[in-house]
């Protein structure tokens, strides 16, 4: 596959074009300590980033009933967004980096375990409210890894799956395009270390938001 059949371009948000990782691990906590429930290491946490965030606590807790799950998402959503008053910087070459795809004529579209209205609130900080051509969050969608939001997002585009391409920190964003049969593309410095994510065959490993552009770019030589 060239670059030029490339068309979709869909990026996982936190750990991916956001630096919030350590924020998302230190809000869990927090939670974890209000509800009254052991905390978990912060290599368990990381390893839930991706995952709706019930599906995350559950993963972290089985044991959790489900009113103690409403709490414990309460104290996760009132220390998220207390610590997002000052929003989470996108990294370091992304914001080039979009808008060089979007003048090269590529469809963008954000795949991620955020909730919808957590989604709009960072997309408002950044004044992006209206510049991906579609988003899609874990609340209104089926949670990654199943394939849901991804045919949502193709058929949105009216894109066939070879010609989208995935890029996340999270094995759960890997195996969602996997699920979804498209290609992906992991990046090294998000949730999840390079040697879990290369279990799923992603295309490209980066470890700059930046290597992504110039290796689209090569294949089109």
């Amino acid at each position: 596959m060239s670059r030029l059949d490339y068309k979709l371009l869909i990026f996982d948000w936190d750990g991916t074009l956001a630096d919030s990782i350590g924020r998302i691990v230190e809000a869990m906590h927090v939670a974890s300590q209000r509800s009254g429930f052991q905390l978990r290491d912060d290599l368990a946490v990381k390893g839930i980033i991706g995952l709706g965030l019930p599906e995350a606590i559950r993963t972290l807790y089985p044991e959790i009933g489900d009113d103690e799950l409403v709490a414990f998402r309460q104290h996760y959503a009132d220390h998220y967004i207390a610590s997002e008053a000052v929003p989470s910087p996108l990294f370091e070459g992304v914001v080039e980096s979009l808008e060089a795809f979007r003048a090269e004529g590529y469809h963008l579209a954000v795949a991620t375990g955020k909730a919808r209205r957590g989604l709009d609130r960072v997309l408002k900080s950044h004044g992006w409210e209206d510049y991906f051509d579609i988003t899609r969050a874990a609340d209104e969608t089926a949670s990654k890894p199943h394939p849901l939001m991804l045919e949502q997002i193709l058929a949105h585009c009216d894109v066939r799956p070879e010609q989208a391409l995935m890029v996340g920190d999270s094995s759960f964003d890997l195996q969602m395009a996997r699920n979804a049969g498209m290609d992906s593309v992991a990046v090294s410095y998000g949730a999840q270390s390079i040697e879990a994510l290369r279990v799923f065959e992603p295309c490209l490993a980066i470890d700059h938001f930046s290597q992504l552009h110039a290796w689209l770019g090569q294949r089109a030589n």
